[in-house]
């Protein structure tokens, strides 16, 4: 498979299908991905009231959390494979009731077995079709190419409020009402996203309407798989999964275990995602004007220099509030230049499959930072090492970030459907 600059004919061809209104689009995609991600960013404040609760380890509670974002990565590339052969609104329909099912067996979970099932797999089942992945494709389906990137920023910024939004109410139906009730609460939210899914149904979508129907699944993995740039890609993506998730997980408890109040924590979360807004849509209108691989690069080392401040500055309220805000602003920023990058150089026929695989590296990075953050605190009795490994990932992020390159390959008929070329 070779690649060089060629016209984005097959690349970046507009389906043959009526588009979804963008408006329609922006406005469905935004308010599922801000509801899901929303829940999804204030589990870190669960941690210390169901482990005291249910008289289990923090490591316990990390391994379940763990659990979900790798189960969300590996059923996301099959979701992905659904939502690009059959359009979105299945996937997000049943993904949304997995969602308020795996909420309202976590309130219940009496055992850490229960917490895996339900916290892990459920969740983590729902969290693969009502998040990034499916609405990227969705959007890149329905949206021109010279819009994608800025309107991946916009569903990224959709997010990043919810998160805003959502965790600091999490906070307050805790308290108000104990974080079991708040769970059940929480459960009949997520089945806002069934409603919202009508919003995103493609109307005469068939597979092989979009612009590289002919190539097959396996041969576009095999393409994907034997370009440098498109490793290198995933090999960036683990770093953001480890950093994000870490951070969004166990700060609560490291601000606890330095004698914060817990308020602060919910605040800095809420500031992440409130700076989250303003970075990923920057980064969503920038990815239209600077290389994106460059980008990623400065954010990458962003977080590096950001997180090496922290740990190295006295612990206060306002060092926490800087600090969260500094990296919100890095937070999702990775988001929408990542899959800009996939449907410039691969199309949009298997966008939502291939940015799946991309997440999945994510998550597996998820699943590290998460499970690597309770098993090591449970070792030392602090987050040190983790906290380093962060800061080492962050450089390793930016230098593997700048060689790729972003150009569209270059297909003929024989490499979008191999067995018509032997015909």
């Amino acid at each position: 498979m070779t690649t060089k600059p060629t016209s984005t004919e097959h690349v970046n061809a507009t389906p043959s299908f009526e588009p979804i209104p963008l408006w329609q689009v922006l406005l469905c995609g935004a308010a599922i991905i801000s509801l899901a991600m929303g829940v999804r960013h204030g589990f870190g404040l669960w941690l210390q009231p169901m482990t005291q609760a249910h008289d289990w380890s923090r490591q316990n509670y990390s391994f379940a959390i763990a659990v979900q974002n790798l189960t969300w990565g590996v059923v996301g590339v099959f979701s992905g494979m659904i939502a690009d052969r059959f359009g979105a609104f299945r996937v997000i329909v049943v993904c949304g009731l997995l969602y308020a099912l795996g909420l309202y067996g976590m309130a219940f979970a009496s055992s850490t077995q229960m917490l895996l099932v339900t916290t892990g797999l459920l969740i983590g089942c729902a969290q693969a079709g009502t998040t990034y992945a499916v609405i990227y494709g969705l959007i890149g389906r329905n949206v021109a190419p010279e819009k994608r990137s800025w309107a991946m920023g916009v569903a990224a910024a959709a997010g990043s409020f919810g998160q805003f939004l959502m965790v600091p109410t999490e906070g307050w139906l805790i308290q108000w009402a104990g974080w079991q009730t708040a769970l059940v609460i929480l459960a009949c939210s997520a089945l806002v996203i069934i409603p919202l899914a009508f919003g995103l149904r493609e109307p005469g979508f068939r597979s092989g309407h979009a612009s590289l129907g002919q190539q097959t699944i396996a041969h576009a993995l095999k393409e994907a798989f034997g370009l440098r740039s498109f490793r290198l890609l995933m090999s960036g993506y683990f770093v953001c999964g480890f950093q994000v998730v870490f951070i969004a997980v166990h700060m609560p408890g490291y601000l606890r275990d330095h004698g914060l109040a817990p308020q602060v924590a919910s605040y800095a979360l809420a500031l992440i995602g409130l700076f989250n807004i303003f970075g990923t849509y920057a980064a969503g209108a920038l990815g239209e004007k600077v290389p994106k691989n460059k980008m990623l690069s400065a954010i990458y080392l962003g977080r590096a220099i950001a997180i090496s401040l922290f740990i190295s500055s006295p612990l206060t309220p306002m060092s926490v509030y800087i600090f969260a805000s500094v990296m919100g602003f890095l937070w999702l920023s990775t988001v929408p230049p990542t899959n800009a990058v996939i449907a410039q150089i691969f199309g949009v026929a298997h966008l939502s499959m291939l940015g799946g695989f991309v997440f999945l590296s994510h998550q597996l990075g998820s699943f590290m930072g998460v499970w690597l953050g309770g098993y090591l605190y449970d070792i030392y009795g602090n987050y040190d090492t983790v906290w380093y490994l962060c800061i080492a990932l962050g450089v390793f992020a930016c230098l593997i970030n700048l060689p790729i390159q972003i150009t569209p390959i270059e297909r003929g008929l024989g490499a979008l459907n191999p067995q018509a070329s032997r015909t």
